[in-house]
């Protein structure tokens, strides 16, 4: 299953893509970090990221989460993850949404384009409802990134992350399926 976009396509992650995935974590380790919850050292091997790959791989057979690699359609490089979590079936028929985009591929448009694919994903073929999302609010590019891809600002959690050894407030964000 590919989702093809202009410059970018995405597809599950495989097992095959775990050195690419770590190579992208590596490399953006200190930009990754600022944005997101605190990693041991072990997520910076090989193993880890197999074993996560693995998991992500079983929780989609269960229904229970989709996570996208984000390749250039040029060069085919992982640049970039995109992932529904936390799916929930019966009444809510919704989930999360994350993603991370490689420092040097930012603000080229790759991550709304790569948003906007997901999104239609869920809704047309996973027949969700609404998508979440949470955003720090000094995170602007991801802030445009949610707005461009159709997510409304819904509230503000208040210190709800644990970031960096700090709890930090999040934006919420949400999209619902229009056809709904």
């Amino acid at each position: 299953m590919k989702l093809v976009g202009n410059d970018i396509y995405l597809r599950f992650l495989e097992e095959s893509d775990a050195a690419a995935k770590l190579e992208l974590n590596v490399r953006n380790r200190a930009f990754f970090e600022a944005f997101l919850t605190t990693r041991s050292e072990d997520f910076y091997t090989i193993e880890y990221q197999v074993n996560s790959i693995k998991s992500s791989i079983a929780k989609m057979e269960q229904d229970a989460e989709y996570v996208f690699g984000v390749f250039l359609t040029s060069t085919d490089d992982l640049i970039g993850i995109v992932s529904l979590t936390e799916v929930m079936r019966g009444p809510l028929q919704s989930c999360w949404l994350g993603y991370s985009l490689d420092k040097a591929y930012n603000g080229r448009g790759y991550t709304t384009e790569a948003v906007r694919l997901v999104v239609d994903y869920a809704f047309r073929v996973l027949k969700l409802h609404r998508i979440e999302a949470g955003v720090m609010p000094h995170n602007r590019g991801s802030i445009r990134v949610l707005e461009k891809s159709g997510f409304e600002k819904e509230g503000l959690s208040k210190k709800n992350v644990l970031i960096n050894g700090k709890w930090e407030d999040h934006l919420h964000f949400a999209i619902v399926n229009p056809d709904d």
